[in-house]
């Protein structure tokens, strides 16, 4: 959209404070105090209409992102609230309210899910921020009126929730969700890895190596993962690699916590040999939407609308993982839609003009 043109319909964006009980006293000492943003379309302030109540849906931004990303001024492009006009004035989509959670953490993102290592942050969606958002506007209350979408680690967050929390949700949308862990997360290791070694101590020196048999106590942090995080935390600037291996430390925290653990969780490999710790990696599987299908298809199968989708060109492979969960929902009779188009994992937002229409219909 290389045009920015204003709908003929604008809604209205509320920003909120919220204060969390359940996200107070976090392990990593982040806000429990957060802005909320609330989409409310045009149709709100009918004033014929005072008591019209309306679907609601919680965006899950992915990865480094929180809801004011999607709600902040884009050049060239629409966010959210921008495209939320357009659809609805256009027809396209019925009206709905749309709700923008903070969910950022101190390790670069989460998968909204609740982990001792960072908080509980599905409990946050399910058992504050849904009944805040429905105390403060016209919403219908209930499950069959309520869904989520969000992309990459959103994607994942929406998936899990429509198959552990189905009592909340009525619908869900993924768009390029973390799936097939074996190939989106293993490829990322040995780099994440090497960049490690930069933390460990001693420093390392050319010459003969005395110390080759690997940790003492594999899966615990010797002190670089520390020493990392204390460098990501002061300083200025972090660079892409620094983020691959933030993103795998915050993954290792959702899928491995562990409160007897340095920094609160497990790691699946040996940092010295770079050995897979096989039990440690069954943990992350557990977690791993593809093996979960068959655990939760009758939560699943509650569901109003499921929507999948993932382009095969995605730079870390997810269309593999994306199209595994839709063999395992046919597998197990769950009603889905599932599509692929041309492009990688980046900047792919127009794929809500398909997603977003799909759950308002199916929540209306």
């Amino acid at each position: 959209m290389a045009r920015k043109r204003p709908s003929a319909a604008c809604g209205q964006l509320v920003t909120l404070q919220h204060e969390s009980r359940v996200l107070k006293d976090n392990p990593l000492g982040d806000p429990y105090v957060r802005e909320v943003s609330i989409y409310l379309p045009p149709q709100y302030a009918d004033a014929r209409r005072v008591n019209r109540r309306f679907p609601v849906l919680f965006d899950l931004v992915g990865y480094t992102g929180s809801g004011q990303s999607h709600t902040n001024w884009k050049n060239f492009e629409e966010n959210v609230p921008e495209k939320l006009d357009r659809l609805i004035d256009s027809g396209r989509m019925p009206p709905a309210i749309v709700v923008f959670p903070d969910c950022f953490t101190a390790l670069g993102g989460n998968q909204y899910v609740n982990t001792s290592a960072m908080g509980r942050y599905a409990d946050y969606l399910t058992r504050e921020l849904i009944r805040y958002v429905d105390a403060e506007f016209r919403t219908f209350a209930e499950r069959n009126h309520r869904g989520c979408f969000g992309k990459s680690s959103g994607g994942y967050g929406a998936m899990i929730h429509g198959m552990k929390y189905p009592e909340y949700w009525g619908a869900i949308a993924n768009h390029s969700g973390d799936a097939y862990f074996d190939f989106v997360y293993k490829a990322e290791w040995p780099a994440v890895l090497t960049a490690l070694q930069r933390f460990a101590e001693p420093a390392l020196k050319p010459g003969a190596r005395r110390r080759s048999a690997g940790q003492a106590r594999p899966g615990f942090d010797d002190g670089r993962v520390r020493r990392f995080l204390d460098y990501c935390w002061s300083t200025a600037k972090l660079s892409g690699s620094d983020i691959t291996v933030l993103m795998m430390v915050c993954m290792a925290a959702t899928y491995d916590p562990d409160p007897r653990a340095p920094n609160g969780f497990r790691l699946p490999y040996d940092l010295e040999t770079g050995a897979l710790i096989d039990r440690r990696w069954q943990a992350w599987l557990k977690h791993d939407p593809v093996h979960l299908v068959a655990k939760y298809r009758k939560n699943l199968k509650s569901l109003r609308g499921i929507y999948v989708d993932c382009g095969w060109r995605d730079q870390y492979h997810i269309h593999f993982g994306s199209r595994q969960l839709a063999a395992a929902l046919n597998k197990h009779g769950v009603a889905h839609r599932y599509e692929e188009f041309n492009d990688t994992h980046s900047g792919i937002d127009y794929r809500m003009d398909i997603s977003l229409p799909y759950l308002a219909k199916r929540l209306s």
